[in-house]
C-alpha cells in the first residue's frame, strides 16, 4: 500500500506543476475563465508572460501571480483571507517576509546538524526555559517550512498542560497524544492538513491530570520511534522548562533539542541550566534560537 500511496503523491505534484499559471489561477476562483482571452492576446502582442500581462490588465496583483506560481512549483502557502489556518503562521501566509526567510535558513541549518535521514535523528524537541517565548509558533512555523520543502512532515503537541497546535491549525482536540499515551485511542490521531500535503498533526487532546507520568513511560520514546519510520520530520512543541520536567522527558525520547529563547524575555541563567540540563542527560543540543518579538 505504502508505494502506491506514494506514487499518487508524485502524480499528483507532477499534474500541479503542469498545469499553467492561468489554470490555477481560474481553477482558484482569481481569475474569471472569460479573461483568459484578453490576457492571451496582450501576451502575444507585447511578448509579454502570462502573469505579467494580467497585471497589466488590472486583473490580477502581483501577490495573485505569485500564488500562482508558488503552486507551479509545487510550493503551497495560502493567500490573505484565507481562514484554513491561524495568522499566526507566518510560513503559512507570508512565505517571502523576513521572518520566513529567517526559518528557511534555521531549517537548513537543521536539514544540515540533525535531519541526515538517520533512524535516531527524525525527532527534535523545541524547548525553552519559560513562558511566553514563541515554543509553539516556532514549532508550528518550523513545521511549515518543513513540509514546503516536500519533507514528510509530523508536529507534535506535547505540551499536555496548554495545548496550542489546535488552534494554530483550526483542529479537534478532543483526543490527542494524551489518548495515545494513555492507550485510549481506537482512531488514528494523525491529521493531515489539507493546504499543506506533506504535513501532518498530532494534537495535545485533553489535558491529563498526569503529564509527565506519561511522557517518562517507555511508551512515548516507543512511539516516537515507531511514528518517524512515516516521517523525515518530526518536530514536538514543549511546555515551559522551567515550570515542569516535562520538557525534559520529552527531549530524553527525541535525542535532540532546539532551545529558543526571547530577547529581553528569557534570563540567562535559566538558559544555561536548561542547555547544561539536557546535556547531562545525553540530549544533543543542536542549536539556539533568539526570537525577537
Amino acid at each position: 500500500m505504502e508505494p502506491a500511496t506514494l506514487n499518487t503523491m508524485q502524480l499528483a505534484r507532477r499534474n500541479q506543476v503542469d498545469r499553467t499559471v492561468g489554470a490555477i489561477l481560474v481553477d482558484s476562483g482569481k481569475l474569471p475563465p472569460d479573461s483568459i482571452e484578453a490576457i492571451l492576446r496582450l501576451q502575444k502582442e507585447e511578448g509579454l508572460r502570462f502573469g505579467d500581462a494580467a497585471v497589466k490588465l488590472g486583473m490580477l496583483t502581483p501577490e495573485e501571480v505569485q500564488y500562482a506560481l508558488a503552486r507551479q512549483f509545487d510550493y503551497p502557502y495560502l493567500s490573505e483571507g484565507d481562514e484554513a489556518v491561524s495568522d499566526e503562521l507566518v510560513a503559512a501566509y507570508r512565505p517571502y517576509s523576513p521572518q520566513v526567510e529567517a526559518l528557511r535558513a534555521l531549517r537548513s541549518q537543521l536539514m544540515l546538524r540533525w535531519f541526515t535521514g538517520a533512524d535516531d535523528r527524525k525527532a527534535l524537541a523545541v524547548v525553552s526555559p519559560g513562558a511566553g517565548e514563541g515554543r509553539s509558533y516556532l514549532a508550528a512555523n518550523l513545521a511549515l517550512v518543513f513540509s514546503q520543502l516536500g519533507e514528510r512532515t509530523l508536529l507534535i503537541d506535547a505540551d499536555m498542560r496548554h495545548p496550542k497546535q489546535h488552534t494554530l491549525f483550526k483542529l479537534e482536540n478532543r483526543s490527542g497524544l494524551s489518548s495515545i499515551l494513555a492507550n485510549r485511542s481506537t482512531a488514528n490521531e494523525v491529521r493531515r492538513i489539507p493546504a499543506f500535503v506533506d504535513l501532518s498533526v498530532i494534537t495535545g487532546g485533553p489535558p491529563p491530570p498526569n503529564p509527565q507520568e506519561l511522557l517518562s513511560r517507555p511508551v512515548f520514546a516507543k512511539f516516537i520511534a515507531a511514528i518517524g519510520r512515516d516521517y523525515d520530520a518530526i518536530i514536538i512543541d514543549t511546555p515551559a522548562a522551567v515550570d515542569y520536567a516535562d520538557a525534559q522527558a520529552i527531549a530524553v525520547a527525541t535525542r535532540g533539542a532546539l532551545l529558543l529563547t526571547r530577547k529581553n524575555h528569557t534570563p540567562l541563567r535559566r538558559t544555561g541550566q536548561l542547555w547544561s540540563g539536557l546535556s547531562h542527560y545525553g540530549v544533543a543540543m543542536v542549536g539556539a534560537v533568539l526570537n525577537d518579538f
